[in-house]
């Protein structure tokens, strides 16, 4: 009896703290049977642990927390790991699509947030994201802009991933920057 306590604890423990996730779109669907109808609830849920691993899942049941679940443990199945600048925004303006949906994305300055719209927003926000542009072309569709975004969210790839592709240095592959308050300073004291 102990050891099963044990292993409930740890289960609860491994499950419990690690991903946050964020209910996208419910939907009742319904089956025409020979006495009339019977309805059922879909769900679509995303999930991450908003440190940049982020998944989506669809779960179909007769309730509505069933459907949920189902979902959850979908999306947690089939999480991606993208790489983050800072910890809060991407590497890299990108473009991602699915069927009749096309997402746009592009990297943003501190304190800019999160500018996207509905779906988009959820798989931002528990990815980790703090600070993207993003715009939904095509497609409304829920499901489509949630594989659209993920979609252009593993074309990502970090200055390590590139240099490390091309057999180089991160120093080589980032671009060199200029002191430019030195050189304005220097002008000042000219004139």
């Amino acid at each position: 009896m102990a050891r099963e306590d044990n292993r409930r604890d740890r289960r609860d423990r491994d499950e419990a703290p690690e991903f946050a996730d964020r209910l996208v779109a419910i939907n009742r669907v319904s089956k025409t049977v020979k006495g009339g109808k019977r309805f059922g609830f879909a769900a679509l849920v995303v999930v991450g642990d908003q440190k940049g691993r982020v998944g989506f899942g669809k779960g179909k049941a007769k309730e509505v927390p069933e459907a949920i679940r189902k979902a959850t443990e979908q999306a947690k199945r089939q999480m991606i790991r993208v790489p983050l600048r800072e910890g809060r925004t991407l590497h890299h303006d990108m473009e991602g699509r699915h069927g009749a949906g096309r997402v746009v994305m592009r990297t943003a300055p501190t304190g800019t947030g999160i500018i996207a719209g509905g779906p988009m927003r959820a798989v931002f926000e528990m990815l980790g994201i703090q600070d993207v542009v993003a715009k939904s072309i095509g497609s409304q569709n829920p499901y489509n802009m949630i594989r659209a975004t993920l979609n252009g969210l593993q074309k990502e790839s970090s200055p390590r991933q590139v240099a490390q592709r091309r057999g180089k240095k991160v120093a080589d592959i980032l671009p060199k920057r200029d002191d430019a308050p030195a050189d304005s300073s220097h002008v000042a004291e000219e004139a």
